[in-house]
């Protein structure tokens, strides 16, 4: 049977209602809410799935406050609690601090190897080793200068925290090759439950970068599954294949600064920007290709679409979620806990441009509702992180936030 211009039109909005019904319902509050996005997009490109984008809005029922901890942080990148509930956060600069659960300064922490911290370059994220009681050893990227370019780097070392200082340091993976630019570093590292490191890298923001994200002997706009000391993971999906790094653990990627594992099922989810819209969501899968920069849901800068302009294409994965105009997505986290027991399971999103923290409530791997966090501190949300139940958030401002039950 033909269908009709209507037909598509009254199955389009049945798919939006049922979607914005599923969101009331996660929502508690008897209302369905309108998108959180108001603005138009930059272009007219089509979801290939309703529910893609511009999802209805949610809003928390349960009361939560927000305190800040600290502020005049310099250019931080990450927070990432310590066992003890300390945090540690990083400084783009080239150092770390470790901050009391109060937000008061512990210890500062030096003896890092030099970055490059021009632009988006620097000291960026870290991440604990799964037995850091016991060894005391962080994993930290980092814009690395190379000849006359630079590349993202992984380095290791043992945390002295009573001499403020790493030691035994060894940069275990580099990101080759190495190009002159200041820009698109990607760098989130997680590690999964497997005990295995995963890393993001960016493609650059040049085209000399762009066209490698679709190669597989490039480390430009990937996804890297790696040991300890940065040798490919047992069971990686390139392995063995002439010409690829067998590191490679998924590619086509843009700029992924957002890395998170979902505690409930082990699933990895990751986040990256686009151009003038096109801001992804992706739930990352082995061996697989997630298009960047053969499919887009964005433009150039310019206005011009970007490569053949397409959004669909066989054998390239769709994003679960994308954003346009942009989020500028960096850091993302999983809430884990009851105490705001709405919150249980969603997915929350750093934006920089945006200047608010997303809150997404996926089920099924599909977002059925957004929400939109400390808009009124209206500052760049560099990085979130969950522990014992609260939400901590830095900001390219500076300041250090909780976010817990009131």
């Amino acid at each position: 049977m033909k269908m009709t211009c209507l037909n598509r039109f009254t199955i389009s909005t049945a798919l939006l209602v049922c979607a914005a019904t599923i969101a009331q319902a996660q929502n508690g509050s008897g209302a369905s809410l309108p998108p959180v996005e108001t603005k138009d997009p930059n272009s007219k490109y089509k979801p290939a799935f309703a529910g893609q984008t511009r999802i209805a809005g949610i809003k928390t029922t349960t009361v939560y406050k927000t305190d800040k901890l600290a502020d005049q942080l310099k250019s931080p990148w990450a927070v990432v609690p310590m066992p003890d509930g300390r945090l540690l956060i990083t400084l783009k600069g080239g150092s770390m601090e470790i901050r009391n659960a109060d937000g008061s300064l512990a210890k500062a922490i030096g003896g890092f190897p030099a970055v490059e911290s021009r632009g988006q370059g620097g000291l960026l994220d870290v991440a604990l080793d799964p037995e850091f009681n016991k060894n005391k050893t962080i994993y930290w990227s980092f814009s690395e200068k190379q000849g006359e370019g630079n590349l993202t780097s992984v380095a290791k070392a043992t945390l002295n925290e009573a001499s403020g200082a790493v030691e035994n340091t060894v940069v275990i993976f580099r990101a080759t090759p190495a190009l002159k630019s200041s820009l698109h570093f990607g760098s989130r590292l997680a590690f999964g439950k497997d005990g295995f490191l995963y890393v993001s890298t960016g493609e650059r923001s040049n085209l000399d970068g762009r066209v490698q994200t679709q190669r597989l002997d490039a480390g430009l706009g990937k996804i890297f599954r790696i040991t300890k000391d940065g040798k490919p993971a047992p069971g990686n999906p390139f392995i063995g294949k002439q010409g690829a790094m067998p590191e490679i653990y998924a590619y086509g990627f843009r700029n992924p600064q957002g890395l998170a594992f979902d505690p409930y099922t082990g699933e990895l989810w990751e986040a990256e920007f686009g151009p003038r819209g096109g801001d992804e969501i992706n739930l990352v899968k082995a061996g697989k290709n997630y298009g960047w920069p053969d499919i887009t849901y964005g433009i150039e800068y310019s206005g011009e679409k970007v490569g053949e302009g397409i959004q669909q294409k066989e054998g390239m994965e769709q994003p679960v979620y994308y954003w346009d105009p942009v989020l500028s997505p960096s850091g993302i986290v999983f809430y884990e806990g009851d105490a705001i027991p709405e919150w249980k399971g969603n997915l929350f999103v750093s934006g920089l441009s945006s200047t608010h923290l997303a809150r997404l409530v996926i089920k099924n791997n599909k977002v059925v509702g957004e929400e939109r966090l400390l808009e009124d501190k209206k500052e760049r949300i560099r990085d979130v992180a969950c522990f014992n139940q609260m939400l901590y958030v830095v900001t390219d401002s500076g300041n250090l936030y909780r976010i817990s039950k009131q």
